[in-house]
Formats: structure tokens, C-alpha cells, sequence
């Protein structure tokens, strides 16, 4: 993320653990407005583009890369990296930048991550905007590495278990995992690269994903979001769904119908559960550029509640 004619600080913060985070504060000083965006992943990081859901003369909002990921150092360590110490880390970064409430906007693993901050801390969040939900749960995770999205992506799946020796592929997770967190490197390499072109290959709903390739493959972001995958995402099974009454700030669900990655099902039982949410459909996949999906999450921030 660079800075810019809006960029109203910039630092590298102390979260405590031997981790320093990037973070920016971007936009109009004085506003009443606030957000603090948070990113996908895990293992993602901000970049400019999601400046555009924003205005910059009436919003201000902090950015920031999580532990391991971006500007953020140490670069792709996951020591201390739980949901714990990132949710702890949006009060660090908040209290850095003298803000005490504040509205969370996030996609994906930003809207798990938003979501925890928010039943823990629900005096602190005025309101949320989620896109693409995740909750963590196995449903959520299983869905896209045991399977399910063959009914959709056919030629992706038959890809992905061209990648694991026959015997083996009723659960090419068992055959990823060890070797992505093993001592093989080139091994590790290899299974990083297959999950990374498995996702890859479907978080577009216009299907122009570019196959990975090898010669300019950075594996520290998926790396780090397998870390929370195989973790359960260091959550109890459906502790949000089960904490959900707690959400009773507004809360705005932008969910893409065609979504593969974070399957509609999810941001439907989060609606359920949620007392003040509303669910806004969009002709879209899982991807926060899909048109449906920035014009609708763009509109929403807009507004005033």
C-alpha cells in the first residue's frame, strides 16, 4: 500500500510477540466517520484498491497487514499468528491511532476476523460490513478442499488431484498439509502452489484467474492461511453462529450467489443469527472486485448507517 495525498500517517506498530505491524491512517482528519478495514487470507494484505471503497473527504479509515503478512514484520512467521493475538491487535493499532469506536469493513477471512472482534468487543464497533462471510467452521473449510466445488469447477478439482499420488485423493488435505508445514522445502513448495492455484482458480466469477506461476510464486500467503485452516482457525467450532446475539450493532451481509469459496450458506445462517443484519445478494463470486460486489459494499459504507 502506498501513500498518497490522503495518507494521514503511517508507522510500523509493536503488537508485542516480536511482531511490528504496517498500518496506515488515510483519509479526512476531522471526520466522524472511522473504519478500521480489515483483509483477507489469512496471509493477505491491504492494497490500495480497497482505498476505492471509500471517500476520502468525508471517511477515515485505518489499514493495516496482519501478523506475518505484507509490510508487517517478521515477514511471514507464524509464531503468535492465532485469531487471539489478531483480534487483540485491532485495539493496539486503534489506541496507536487515538480512536476508540469505530465501524469494521471486511471480506472473507476480514469478515471472520471482524465478526470475533465484534462479539468480543461489541461497545467498541458501531457498525460492520461484511462481504464473502467465513465463520470458520469445518462445513466452510471442507467445502472447497474435500470437494464440493467440482459441481462447479470440474476441470479445477480434477487439476488439484493431479497433484496428489492415486490412493490418496479422498482427502488431499491429509497429503498437502504435512508437506506444507514439513521440513521438505521443495515439497512444501509444491503443495503451497496446488492449494494457491486451487483458489486461485475460483475466487472470480469472470474466470480470468491466471495460472500460478512457479518462476514468480510467493507461498507465504497461503502458507499462512493453511496455518489457520488446519487450525480450525484457533476457534471453537461455529462460535460465531453460537455468539451471533451478541452482534446487535447494525451489521450490512454482502454475499456473492455464486461465491465458491465462502459459500452462501454461511452468510445465510450469520442473517439468521445476527439481530441487526441485513443480507444484501449480489450476481457475483468471491472476489471483492466482482462488480455486484463493490458497487454494493461502496454503496453501503456510503451510507450513514
Amino acid at each position: 500500500m502506498e501513500t498518497d495525498l490522503y495518507t494521514l500517517d503511517e508507522r510500523m506498530v509493536d503488537v508485542g510477540d516480536g511482531h511490528q505491524l504496517y498500518a496506515q491512517l488515510w483519509g479526512k482528519a476531522d471526520s466522524a466517520r472511522t473504519f478500521v478495514f480489515l483483509h483477507g487470507g489469512p496471509g493477505g494484505s491491504c492494497s490500495d484498491s480497497s482505498k476505492q471503497l471509500f471517500d476520502p473527504t468525508t471517511d477515515r479509515v485505518i489499514f493495516f497487514d496482519q501478523r506475518g503478512s505484507g509490510k508487517s514484520l517478521p515477514y511471514g512467521s507464524l509464531e503468535a499468528n492465532n485469531t487471539d493475538a489478531l483480534v487483540k491487535d485491532i485495539d493496539t493499532i486503534a489506541t496507536a491511532f487515538n480512536i476508540d469506536t469505530f465501524a469494521l469493513v471486511g471480506g472473507s477471512w476480514g469478515s471472520c476476523l471482524a465478526l470475533i472482534y465484534a462479539i468480543r468487543n461489541p461497545q467498541k464497533v458501531q457498525r460492520l460490513v461484511l462481504r464473502g462471510i467465513f465463520t470458520g467452521r469445518k462445513s466452510e473449510i471442507d467445502f472447497m478442499d474435500k470437494g464440493k466445488i467440482a459441481a462447479f469447477f470440474p476441470d479445477v478439482w480434477e487439476r488439484f488431484l493431479q497433484t496428489v499420488p492415486e490412493g490418496q485423493q479422498s482427502n488431499p488435505r491429509d497429503y498437502h498439509m504435512p508437506r506444507l508445514f514439513g521440513s521438505d522445502t521443495s515439497a512444501a513448495l509444491q503443495s503451497a502452489m496446488a492449494y494457491s492455484d486451487l483458489e486461485g482458480s475460483i475466487v472470480a466469477l469472470d474466470d480470468r484467474t491466471k495460472p500460478v506461476d512457479p518462476e514468480k510464486f510467493n507461498p507465504v500467503p497461503i502458507t499462512i492461511e493453511c496455518h489457520y485452516l488446519v487450525n480450525g482457525c484457533f476457534i471453537p467450532e461455529g462460535y460465531i453462529i453460537e455468539y451471533a446475539n451478541k452482534l446487535t450493532m447494525p451489521v450490512a451481509i454482502v454475499q456473492g450467489r455464486y461465491d465458491i469459496i465462502c459459500p452462501p450458506f454461511t452468510a445465510y445462517d450469520l442473517h439468521k443469527a445476527a439481530p441487526n443484519s441485513k443480507l444484501f445478494w449480489t450476481v457475483a463470486g468471491h472476489s471483492g472486485h466482482d462488480r455486484g460486489n463493490f458497487d454494493v459494499m461502496k454503496a453501503i459504507i456510503a451510507t450513514k448507517s
